[in-house]
């Protein structure tokens, strides 16, 4: 598969260029960053483009956005009029987004993941199966001081995932909050979701569960951005098999 990465100079970018072009069923075939344009892409074989217009669709098969949710939104729109697979890890894209996406990818597929670490995904899947079990949860997601949206695209879908899986949560019983926000953002079903901005932290999250007597602690930490590349490399080699939009990663994992 032929990939073009856009935003190829940032530090998700860079480990994508990476991760493709060391990858020999893959082919890193375009790099397009506005910050860089006309200089060396990370692996120092492209000179990088300013926009995906400047880049010929039929030399791409696939495209991997790690931008914002803005740019996101454009580049998408690019692949569905080209035909070009759209692989997509940026945070920020709502229900509104998916819906035009699901219009607009009729010759070609999407896939928009908020997380691309194997164990994160399965960190949701396991938290969605334990969910009818407890009545209480909290979920704590933990980034780099870089990030600028909160909650995360992965605490918000693993929330999502738990109020499909059961509907009786109990009540907070917090009365009075000392600090105003000191209980988090709560959900649609009353799951409450702390976000936590570190200076040396990468992308982590704690899945906490609670009944009488008893807790249980889902955790898992990407302590490097390599975490993510063997879900995006899967992403771009499996795509074509996967008709249409799809939310997560978990169809491609087959759970």
């Amino acid at each position: 598969m032929r990939v073009v990465v856009v935003g190829s100079a940032g530090r998700m970018g860079s480990a994508v260029c990476r991760a493709v072009d060391a990858d020999q069923d893959l082919e890193l075939t375009a790099a397009v960053d506005p910050s860089s344009v006309g200089s060396e892409d990370p692996t120092g074989t492209l000179t990088v483009v300013k926009a995906l217009e400047d880049v010929d669709a039929s030399t791409v098969d696939v495209m991997v956005d790690f931008t914002i949710a803005e740019a996101a939104r454009s580049n998408i729109a690019w692949c569905a009029a080209n035909q070009v697979h759209a692989v997509v890890g940026t945070s920020g894209l709502n229900e509104h987004d998916l819906a035009i996406f699901e219009q607009t990818f009729t010759s070609s597929n999407c896939l928009v993941a908020p997380n691309f670490a194997i164990g994160a995904v399965l960190l949701m899947r396991f938290a969605e199966m334990a969910a009818p079990f407890f009545p209480t949860a909290e979920i704590i997601e933990l980034h780099h001081d870089g990030k600028v949206d909160a909650p995360s695209g992965t605490a918000m879908r693993t929330m999502e995932r738990m109020t499909e899986a059961s509907d009786e949560w109990g009540e907070d019983p917090t009365q009075e909050e000392v600090l105003p926000g000191a209980r988090g953002a709560t959900g649609p079903s009353g799951i409450n979701v702390h976000s936590v901005r570190l200076r040396g932290l990468v992308a982590h999250q704690e899945v906490l569960l609670g009944t009488e007597g008893e807790t249980l602690t889902l955790r898992h930490d990407s302590l490097d951005r390599a975490s993510f590349m063997g879900g995006v490399v899967l992403a771009c080699k499996l795509i074509n098999e996967h008709p249409g939009v799809t939310l997560g990663l978990d169809s491609y994992l087959g759970i």
